[in-house]
């Protein structure tokens, strides 16, 4: 796990990595192979949020890197990675998780390359639950037979933490629950709680006012004071940006070093990104990612010994 104030202060101190600033950030080689570059990103709201949110900072992109940037708009977390497997997806934005699943399926052939900073000055973030402020429901233990909302399998926030977290209450939620319901992105699972369809719905938190609930708030989409939390996880590691491994290293510096210094660039296309909640991009790398590959690694052996 990251010792994250050491590392904020470093990302603060400089935005370039080890030996950047030597390196042109149009080496021009990689642009013969790569005339333009697909950016992916996992569903956590929908396709015209993601439009809305990432089209300013995609052609601040294609300005700095000198070559079209495209944003691709994927179905789900799965989608996201077996691009990325392929080789059609360059760079991509994840959950912890879904980093994670994207390593072990390529075998290293994804790498992350920063993360978000908080506007507290941390790194990461939190997994949620929510329930209705009217309900009488104080704690998971309340919500045996109702009906819970996960987001998607790739989740961190809103499977796999939640999954571990159940686990260690000793809480089998296909037992549990009346019924477990995936909603295909963390808008979905608040509006299915909103709605009835589930009771409890897990999700991304950073601070109070800065989560999936407060951005959804400001696009008119639900109200804040209608849901409460009952269940915060531990501190999770910052959702990372990662590109593919075998990039030409020219290139991969030419992104990082593009994401580094858009705060200072194009802080407009910057700021989108968070509602204007994210102070900046730190350098990170796969090793920052080792206890969530556990993680999975453990919902993977959890589902193998259901089905055994």
């Amino acid at each position: 796990m990251l010792n994250r104030r050491a590392l904020i202060g470093a990302a603060a101190a400089s935005f370039a990595f080890a030996g950047m600033a030597q390196i042109p950030a149009f080496a021009g080689d990689w642009k013969a192979k790569y005339p333009e570059l697909i950016f992916s990103v996992v569903p956590a709201e929908n396709a015209s949020g993601v439009n809305e949110r990432y089209d300013d900072f995609v052609a601040y992109l294609s300005k700095e890197l000198g070559v079209p940037v495209k944003l691709r708009i994927a179905n789900d977390y799965a989608a996201v990675i077996e691009g990325q497997k392929a080789g059609n997806i360059h760079i991509a934005y994840y959950g912890p998780a879904s980093l994670s699943r994207a390593v072990k399926v390529t075998n290293g052939g994804v790498e992350p390359f920063v993360t978000t900073i908080n506007s507290d000055g941390t790194v990461g973030y939190y997994s949620v639950a929510y329930v209705k402020a009217d309900s009488p429901y104080q704690s998971i233990d309340d919500l045996k037979g109702k009906n819970l909302g996960l987001v998607d399998p790739n989740s961190t926030s809103g499977n796999n933490v939640p999954r571990f977290a159940l686990d260690k209450q000793g809480i089998d939620p296909e037992q549990f629950f009346g019924k477990v319901v995936y909603a295909g992105s963390h808008e979905n699972a608040v509006t299915a709680l909103e709605q009835g369809t589930v009771d409890v719905a897990f999700n991304w938190w950073n601070s109070e006012n800065d989560s999936n609930l407060t951005r959804m708030a400001n696009k008119g989409m639900a109200k804040k004071e209608n849901f409460r939390i009952i269940y915060k996880s531990d501190l999770i590691q910052g959702s990372p940006y990662a590109y593919l491994t075998d990039l030409p290293a020219d290139l991969k510096q030419a992104i990082a070093k593009a994401f580094q210094e858009a705060p200072q660039k194009n802080k407009a296309a910057f700021d989108k990104l968070s509602d204007g909640k994210d102070k900046g991009f730190a350098p990170i790398t796969t090793e920052d990612y080792k206890a969530t590959i556990e993680l999975i690694e453990f919902v993977d052996r959890l589902k193998r010994k259901k089905a055994s």
